[in-house]
């Protein structure tokens, strides 16, 4: 039998591929940007009170709340320091989780998030930008703030998920068996979000795929090819972000995601997205949505455990300018958010309607 030469490979394979770089291990990231005790802290810490909500041990509810994606280091450090003082304010009733959102899913084309191109210029840096982003989550966990993000990237966890306390599979990739596998395997609690279309079979059949064990390829902390094989994560849970341009955080809706969860045998543990469909992309109506849901709640609703807001230092969105000079400190290159006096004054009103009637909420459920 006659072999291709290696030269000759190249004719049949990798024919769209211009080059490869070397990327570091895991293990040389986690080198240069270890893991501190008081970071470590952090994380063991909003994990358990994760878990202890959707165990309902906790009665308070949990909000994921900040920038739809991280692209200015300084401007989330800055949005971090903020929301850390508003999270020990509120604590006796919400968990605060800071959303750090370092990878896009694009329907087509456009940024993909610091990660991909940290330098936003197309020059792809991932070496770069695997780095500087777990420099980021380890100023957030050493502050004692928990951190949430999605889990996009297969190969991301090895690098970054030691220093986050939950995570979201969004409504694109909810039915990938590959993130389905991933979330198997995940440290933290993580929401998977329904379809684009509003419906709700695609997140329940992953809740219960990610429950089970699974065996699949990925890499290990020495940057190696390896099989990963997981036991399992019990804390998948639903998180309703609307679909087919339509919200689905109202009482019926919320009502009949509780019947589908039951007859999936799966807890009735539901998040809410106020923005995508939920706010028809209208950063204004996220918070008339978080409260509607605040409302639920106290007229007696047991199955609304988290929420969700995109909000950033200053409200909207911006275009990513030729000349990044130009680019408004503090406001949104991805989805539009609402600014950080709306967030304040959304989260400190939840607070004062939620903090009287949550523990009696925790003797019901149970």
């Amino acid at each position: 039998m006659t072999y291709l030469a290696p030269i000759e490979n190249r004719l049949i394979e990798n024919v769209n591929v211009d080059g490869m770089e070397d990327m570091p291990t895991p293990d040389e990231v986690k080198l240069q940007w270890p893991l501190s005790e008081r970071a470590a802290a952090t994380v063991m810490r909003g994990r358990q009170a994760l878990r202890d909500i959707l165990d309902r041990r906790d009665p308070r509810v949990f909000v994921v709340v900040g920038p739809c994606s991280i692209h200015d280091p300084r401007a989330a450090m800055e949005y971090a320091t903020r929301l850390k003082g508003l999270a020990e304010e509120v604590a006796d009733a919400l968990l605060l989780v800071m959303r750090v959102y370092f990878e896009k899913p694009r329907t087509s084309t456009g940024w993909k998030g610091f990660i991909n191109d940290p330098h936003m210029d197309d020059s792809f840096r991932i070496d770069e930008g695997i780095a500087r982003a777990r420099e980021l989550l380890l100023h957030f966990a050493d502050m004692g703030l928990p951190a949430g993000s999605e889990a996009l990237d297969p190969m991301s966890p090895q690098y970054l998920a030691d220093l986050i306390g939950w995570y979201a599979i969004g409504a694109r990739t909810t039915e990938s068996q590959t993130h389905r596998e991933m979330a198997s395997g995940l440290s933290a609690p993580v929401g998977f979000k329904n379809g684009t279309d509003g419906g709700l079979e695609v997140a329940i059949n992953a809740i219960r795929s990610a429950s089970s064990p699974h065996s699949f390829l990925g890499i290990n902390r020495y940057g190696r090819t390896a099989i990963v094989r997981t036991r399992g994560n019990a804390y998948g849970h639903l998180v309703l972000r609307g679909g087919g341009g339509r919200p689905n955080y109202d009482t019926v809706s919320v009502r009949l995601a509780e019947g589908a969860l039951r007859k999936a045998q799966l807890p009735a543990n539901i998040v809410v997205d106020c923005s995508h469909s939920n706010s028809l992309k209208d950063p204004s109506l996220q918070p008339l949505v978080f409260h509607d849901c605040v409302h639920q709640i106290l007229e007696g609703n047991q199955s609304i455990v988290g929420l969700m807001l995109e909000s950033n230092l200053r409200g909207g969105n911006q275009p990513i300018p030729a000349d990044l000079a130009k680019l408004e400190y503090g406001v949104s290159v991805t989805d539009a958010c609402i600014d950080w006096d709306t967030t304040e004054e959304t989260i400190r009103r939840a607070h004062a309607e939620l903090r009287g009637v949550l523990p009696a909420r925790r003797r019901q459920a149970a």
